[in-house]
């Protein structure tokens, strides 16, 4: 009997050791629904690149942060869905104090952008699309911190765009110089 009990004690520790990680935590999903926006704010930036007079090379990487940030939408999207987890976020800013608070541009200078004369748009596009790259490098930081997710694919779109964002950011100041 006592055989038997230890080795039921045993499974039953084994079954603790073995369980599987959380597919995802509160911190995946806050960082898809804060980053679906600042992605569809990035796509509506890029966007007024296309019937401007930008220099061409601009043009292609604007077409290209347009084209990634879609597809990252849809995954996104996707992701959230098979969780059973809302696509939008709770829109009270103090729920997203922990992950650094919104990263999205100011409305106001998108809308500038939009009304800028051609002569200035190039260098306010550059502005603004620089600073809105930056803030979802921001953002994908706190997914991949201490804090932060434990889901793999979001984990792993973290780490992308913080590196293509960084990039980009890169290409976008060599414009500048």
């Amino acid at each position: 009997m006592r055989v038997l009990l230890a080795v039921v004690a045993l499974l039953l520790a084994g079954c603790g050791a073995t369980a599987a990680p959380p597919a995802y935590n509160a911190a995946d999903v806050m960082f898809l629904q804060m980053l679906v926006p600042q992605n569809e704010q990035g796509i509506e930036i890029v966007r007024l690149a296309a019937d401007r007079q930008v220099p061409g090379e601009l043009k292609v990487l604007a077409a290209a942060i347009e084209s990634t940030q879609r597809t990252e939408t849809e995954d996104m999207r996707g992701w959230l869905r098979a969780w059973g987890q809302p696509e939008t976020m709770d829109m009270n800013p103090q729920v997203h104090a922990g992950h650094g608070g919104m990263k999205m541009t100011s409305p106001d200078l998108v809308g500038d952008l939009r009304k800028a004369p051609d002569a200035e748009f190039t260098r306010k596009f550059l502005d603004v699309l620089t600073g809105q790259q930056q803030g979802a490098v921001e953002l994908a930081q706190t997914e991949n911190g201490p804090a932060g997710g434990v889901n793999t694919q979001a984990r792993d779109l973290a780490r992308r765009v913080i590196e293509s964002r960084t990039a980009e950011v890169k290409q976008l100041l060599n414009f500048k110089a």
